[in-house]
């Protein structure tokens, strides 16, 4: 399933894919995820919603995620190239996911760099906690 505009085509994930996404995670700081390489690439390969937005066979923004397909749909990654911030791209990755899944409360956890982008796609906050395993 390829969803193509002008600019950009949002894609299912492939394992060519990684190693681009690797290098979004490290350029955007996200040390947890860089530094567990195999982790991520695993949690990528067995995640049910995993898409890409690529132009000119480049990735520029990923998407993925876990859903119960009929209450929870949960973000657990949405990056979008620095330099493409701003396009629509990760505005239509949400889109597309959630168009997917239309029954599902679509939830994530922000920081405070992309709170502004959140709450302009019509997210509101909500409280949660996180635990990492032996903490």
């Amino acid at each position: 399933m390829t969803i193509k505009t002008s600019n950009y085509s949002i894609r299912l994930y492939e394992e060519k894919d990684f190693p681009a996404i690797h290098q979004l995670n490290e350029k955007e700081g996200w040390t947890n995820l860089a530094a567990k390489q195999g982790e991520t690439r695993s949690a990528w390969r067995h995640s049910q919603i995993a898409f890409v937005a690529e132009r000119d066979g480049s990735v520029i923004g990923c998407l993925r995620g876990l859903t119960d397909g009929c209450i929870s749909l949960y973000i657990c990654e949405l990056l979008v190239a620095e330099k493409e911030r701003g396009s629509g791209i990760g505005q239509a990755l949400l889109a597309h996911v959630h168009a997917l899944y239309p029954k599902t409360r679509m939830e994530l956890l922000a920081s405070a760099n992309s709170k502004a982008f959140y709450e302009k796609q019509q997210f509101r906050p909500f409280y949660g906690f996180r635990k990492t395993w032996k903490e």
